[in-house]
C-alpha cells in the first residue's frame, strides 16, 4: 500500500484525512466501495490494473464527473507513455512527467483538458527548451486549445484527399430456449468513424431513427425507422442540438475515433437459425442432429463461422461418428464440445447439418449432464442486425469529400439451448 505520487490543489483537504484514509483502507487492503467518507473528506476510488488512483472532495461532488476525469487520466498516461497496463514501476519511471500533466490537466480542483493529442504539442518528455518566443506563443496556443470549444481538433489541417470512412459494428446477443422461442434478443452496436477532412468542417449524420423521421416532414410513409434504445455520444457531437431535433451535428476529430455507440432491443434480424435435436440413448451414447440455417441475403455471405456444440464431460467421439457435408468439425475433448468450422457461409444455401454420435464413460460419482447451450460465432459483412443504416452524411465545407460505408455485424453472445 505504497503512495506513489499525490497532488493537492486547494488547502480544504488536509494531509491527516489521507494518513486516516492510509491507516483504515489502505493498509486493511478493505477496499470494496469506490466512494468512502472518513473525517469529513469523501474518497473517490477507481482501480487501474494495479493501481488505485484516488480523488478526495470536501463538498457535494458530482461523482459521475469525477470517475469519468480520473477514468480519462487513466487513459491519459497509458497514451503518453505508451503503455498498456500502468504499474507501479511506470509511475515512478514518469513521476515528474505526471506533475506536469497533472499540472495542466485540473484548474485549482476543477478539470480542464485531457486530450492526449493537444498535451503533447506542449508537454514533451526531453530537455530541450524552447526559446522566449516561442514560450509565449506555445502558451497563447495552449490557453486557446484549453478555453476552446473543440480540443479535439487541431486548427490547420490540410489533406490533398478529403475522406470519410463510417464502420458501422455491431454485436447480436441470442439466448434461445430449446422449442426455438427467442429469450433474449439485443444488439449492441458503434459508429467508428476515420475523418481526414480539411479545415474544422461541421458535419450532419443522419441514420433511419424512428424518432427522427416522425419529426421530418420530407419522410417517405413506407420508410421503415428502428427505435434505439440506449444511445452514448463522443463528446464531439452537440448534444443540445440532438435534444433538439436528433441532429447528430460534430466537427470530428482527426483521424480515427468511436461518434457513438447504441443498443437496440426490437425488431432484431437474426442471421443464422439453428436447429437442434439432441437425444441421450441410454447411460453410454448421445446422438446429435444440428441444422444450421442463413437469414441473410443470397448476395452475401458469412466468414470464420463457427458452431461449438457441447459434450457430456468424459465422453469420447470418433472421427468416423461426425459427418458434415461441409465445413470441418472435430471433436475436441479439452473443451468438451464438438467445434464445427466454416471459413465462409454462403446466403445461397438452405442450410448445413452435422450427425454425431458420443460415448459416455462412466466413473464412481457420476452427475447428470446439464447440457449446456450451443455458442456461434460468425462475422457478417455488409449485414446490419437492428436495420440501421446511414441516411446522409453532409460535411458543409467548400470541397466535397469522398465518403465511405462499411456494416459488420458479429456474434456476441449467441446461445442456443439444448
Amino acid at each position: 500500500g505504497d503512495r506513489l505520487l499525490e497532488r493537492h490543489y486547494r488547502a480544504d483537504v488536509g494531509r491527516q484525512a489521507i494518513r486516516a484514509f492510509r491507516h483504515q483502507v489502505v493498509a486493511t487492503k478493505n477496499i470494496t466501495k469506490p466512494v468512502l467518507r472518513i473525517d469529513g473528506v469523501t474518497f473517490l476510488i477507481t482501480k487501474c490494473d494495479t493501481v488505485y488512483l484516488v480523488a478526495t472532495v470536501s463538498e457535494n461532488v458530482n461523482p459521475s464527473l469525477v470517475f469519468e476525469f480520473l477514468f480519462a487520466l487513466t487513459k491519459l498516461f497509458k497514451e503518453y507513455f505508451n503503455t498498456q497496463t500502468l504499474s507501479k514501476e511506470v509511475i515512478r519511471d514518469n513521476f515528474v512527467l505526471i506533475y506536469e500533466l497533472l499540472d495542466e490537466v485540473v484548474d485549482h480542483g476543477y478539470p480542464q483538458l485531457t486530450s492526449s493529442t493537444i498535451l503533447s504539442k506542449f508537454i514533451q518528455m526531453g530537455t530541450a527548451k524552447p526559446g522566449e518566443v516561442e514560450d509565449a506563443k506555445i502558451k497563447g496556443k495552449l490557453t486557446k486549445a484549453i478555453t476552446g470549444v473543440q480540443d479535439w481538433r487541431k486548427t490547420g489541417l490540410v489533406y490533398q484527399k478529403n475522406e470519410i470512412y463510417i464502420d458501422v459494428l455491431e454485436h447480436v446477443n441470442l439466448l434461445m430456449s430449446t422449442k426455438g422461442g427467442v429469450l433474449r434478443s439485443d444488439v449492441s452496436g458503434s459508429v467508428i468513424m476515420k475523418t481526414c477532412l480539411s479545415g474544422m468542417p461541421t458535419c450532419k449524420f443522419g441514420l433511419n431513427d424512428k424518432v427522427r423521421l416522425e419529426k421530418s416532414k420530407s419522410h417517405k410513409r413506407n420508410s421503415k425507422g428502428i427505435v434505439i434504445d440506449d444511445v452514448t455520444f463522443h463528446r464531439c457531437v452537440r448534444l443540445g442540438k440532438f435534444d433538439q431535433d436528433r441532429t447528430i451535428s460534430f466537427t470530428p476529430p482527426d483521424g480515427e475515433f468511436e461518434l457513438m455507440k447504441y443498443r437496440i432491443t426490437s425488431n432484431i434480424s437474426l442471421p443464422f437459425k439453428v436447429i437442434a435435436i439432441v437425444n441421450e440413448r441410454g447411460r453410454n451414447r448421445v446422438e446429435y442432429d444440428i441444422e444450421i440455417k442463413p437469414n441473410f441475403s443470397e448476395k452475401l455471405f458469412a466468414t470464420n463461422v463457427v458452431v461449438k456444440i457441447p459434450t457430456p464431460e468424459n465422453a469420447t467421439a470418433k472421427a468416423k461418428h461426425i459427418k458434415v457435408k461441409s465445413g470441418r468439425a472435430k471433436y475436441y475433448p479439452t473443451h468438451n464440445a464438438i467445434v464445427w468450422k466454416f471459413k465462409r457461409f454462403p446466403g445461397t444455401v438452405d442450410g448445413y447439418r452435422l450427425q454425431a454420435e458420443v460415448n459416455r464413460l462412466h466413473s464412481v460419482q457420476e452427475k447428470p449432464w446439464v447440457r449446456p447451450p450451443i455458442l456461434l460465432e460468425f462475422h457478417v459483412p455488409m449485414y446490419c442486425s437492428s436495420g440501421l443504416h446511414v441516411r446522409f452524411l453532409q460535411v458543409l465545407e467548400r470541397y466535397k469529400p469522398t465518403k465511405w460505408v462499411r456494416y459488420i455485424t458479429q456474434a456476441g453472445s449467441y446461445q442456443i439451448r439444448i
